[in-house]
């Protein structure tokens, strides 16, 4: 019989260090699109609005030619630092993004940092050439784009970055570990455990799905994140999967959080999870 082809679709896996697998659903050039038009509308009336402002302002004074430089100025950090600015202290995300649901994130999958979302917001200069009667065409990224599975445009592809679509948070509040053996195997964790968020993560999509399986499948798919957890905490060789990792989320999402006074959801807390695993 012929082999079943792979579902087309624009999903991508990502393994992190500690060998946990992520799905991320890649956003195409038609869902960038509108984004980016929100972006330039908000802009512009941002522009507007100061070019009105300024010239009210600096014209009743007899002054202005500089309410136009001024303008004008204001015109060029908007149009070149709009977007790294607001994807670097909004993870990612622009005004026009948001709305969207779509997200910049690094190849692997991480949040980026402020030399990326520069980076690639300042190539996007090069992704709209060849530039006609004075107005961008973007062939340039809609070509490099187009051959790529990430859809990647030569800014992304120089900054390490990708587009992603926010899927609807699955996860509400968190799940109580009931079991003794757990929770004291919690507390003999070193107390200087760190927990990475792509561990964290892990975590949590499991401990909130575990009781839907049975007890062998719960320790099929624990042992792949357990076993070399316990080799490098120096656990006993005996020690259960299914236990340890909920011992680890217990004591990353209840316990430290109890201690320090976090908030009660997995991914509400500003703070980040150190990445030290």
């Amino acid at each position: 019989m012929p082999s079943e082809s792979a579902p087309l679709d624009t999903r991508i896996e990502i393994i992190t260090p500690e060998n946990i697998a992520f799905q991320y659903c890649i956003a195409g050039p038609f869902r960038r699109l509108p984004a980016y038009l929100v972006d330039v509308m908000l802009r512009t009336a941002v522009i507007v609005a100061a070019l009105i402002g300024i010239s009210l302002v600096f014209g009743a004074v007899g002054i202005r030619g500089l309410g136009v430089g001024m303008t004008l100025v204001a015109w060029f950090v908007l149009d070149w630092f709009y977007g790294g600015l607001f994807e670097t202290y909004w993870n990612g995300q622009t005004p026009g993004k948001r709305l969207m649901r779509i997200r910049v994130v690094s190849d692997e999958g991480q949040p980026i940092n402020g030399l990326q979302a520069v980076l690639r917001n300042f190539l996007r200069s090069v992704d709209a050439l060849p530039v006609v009667f004075v107005a961008p065409t973007y062939l340039l990224g809609l070509f490099s784009s187009s051959m790529n599975n990430r859809f990647q445009r030569l800014g992304d592809l120089a900054a390490g970055t990708m587009v992603i679509v926010e899927e609807p948070q699955r996860h509400y509040g968190v799940a109580r570990v009931s079991e003794p053996e757990a929770i004291r195997l919690a507390a003999e964790l070193p107390a200087k455990l760190v927990i990475s968020r792509s561990l964290a993560r892990a975590l949590s999509s499991y401990v909130q799905r575990r009781q839907a399986f049975p007890w062998r499948r719960r320790a099929e798919i624990a042992m792949h994140v357990a076993e070399p957890m316990r080799q490098k905490l120096g656990l006993p060789p005996g020690t259960s999967h299914d236990l340890l990792l909920c011992a680890l989320y217990h004591r990353a999402f209840i316990a430290d959080r109890v201690e320090e006074g976090f908030g009660a959801t997995p991914f509400a807390a500003s703070r980040p999870v150190a990445a030290n695993t």
